[in-house]
């Protein structure tokens, strides 16, 4: 059973993401029928620390407190993933889960459990502005950025912010059941489970710099995404066999002319529920999936999560108005 948690701070920590352990692990709640953990915040750098919000935390605990948790977490901080880490910090969380203690990441926290080497050879994640250098830095661990947390069994990491607190529910949900993990989402206002992952939060279009040949049918492509289209059509749009196209479009997209316009459908679907108050029908007209369930199909796939929770996400309940079609 949970429950000796330490949060394990590093200079400049994010004051958000240490506050999300201290609420869930850190408040007594015994009187709603919720587990009391012992709970400390253990300096890793000193009993005064820097946060990068510009004040200070003062806390008599070091790094000995670490030998007795049961679990743990790491919140985030600046510059995590350039910086080095106490060989001593490192050697303590490598401890804790040899004996069969749980080690949480919250956000850029698990660069620190990968400078432990605690990553290698398991699934993992971090903020997906960060997931990319996770993998180059720590090459052995399975980097998964489109996840809001993933548990590994010893080891957990969690995307950025709140995905934080999914990480902890999902823990609480583990160790004390579904009631007590609803108690305290209730307790906390916020949703027990999310919907999704990372990816429906992502930015990222794909690059046309080096599309030297192809770019003008990407333009034109991208004009008429509500239009059925074939390979054969856009070679010769392209003036290009359909082969010589398939190759070209290959080189300079890094992708396949299929998956290229169905990222950019995805794109154009997710700038209308954001922008506009079109219904589903609508919208999957538009950006040439044709029906609603087909839209909702390619947009549970990219995303991992409906159009209507997505706008609901981003636009809030009102524009839900009209309802998706299954």
């Amino acid at each position: 059973m949970l429950t000796n948690v330490a949060a394990l701070l590093l200079d400049e920590v994010h004051p958000f993401e240490l506050g999300v352990l201290c609420e869930v692990f850190g408040l007594d709640r015994s009187d709603e029928g919720l587990p009391v953990h012992d709970f400390a915040v253990v300096s890793a750098e000193g009993p005064v620390l820097n946060t990068h919000a510009g004040f200070t935390i003062t806390t008599p605990h070091g790094l000995e407190r670490l030998e007795e948790a049961d679990l743990i977490a790491v919140p985030a901080g600046s510059h995590f993933m350039d910086r080095e880490y106490p060989e001593e910090v490192l050697d303590a969380l490598r401890r804790a889960v040899e004996r069969g203690s749980r080690v949480l990441s919250v956000c850029s926290g698990a660069y620190v459990l990968g400078a432990a080497g605690l990553l290698d050879g398991r699934r993992c994640t971090t903020h997906w502005r960060h997931a990319a250098e996770l993998s180059r830095r720590y090459p052995k661990a399975i980097v998964e950025p489109d996840v809001l947390y993933v548990d590994e069994g010893a080891v957990i990491s969690s995307a950025g912010t709140a995905a934080g607190i999914d990480a902890c529910l999902h823990l609480i949900r583990q160790e004390y059941g579904q009631e007590a993990a609803n108690t305290l989402a209730r307790r906390m206002v916020v949703p027990p489970h999310r919907d999704g992952g990372q990816a429906q939060y992502i930015s990222r279009p794909l690059p046309r710099n080096t599309c030297d040949t192809v770019g003008s049918t990407l333009a034109w492509m991208e004009r008429h995404l509500d239009q059925e289209m074939t390979v054969e059509q856009l070679a010769a749009q392209a003036h290009m066999s359909p082969r010589t196209f398939a190759r070209r479009f290959q080189q300079e997209t890094g992708t396949t002319p299929y998956r290229w316009l169905l990222r950019q459908r995805v794109l154009l679907a997710q700038h209308l529920l954001e922008t506009s108050d079109r219904t589903i029908d609508t919208i999957a007209g538009q950006t040439g999936f044709g029906t609603a369930a087909t839209l909702r199909h390619q947009f549970v796939r990219s995303l991992g999560t409906t159009p209507n929770a997505y706008r609901r996400t981003f636009r809030g309940p009102a524009a839900t108005a009209v309802r998706e079609v299954a």
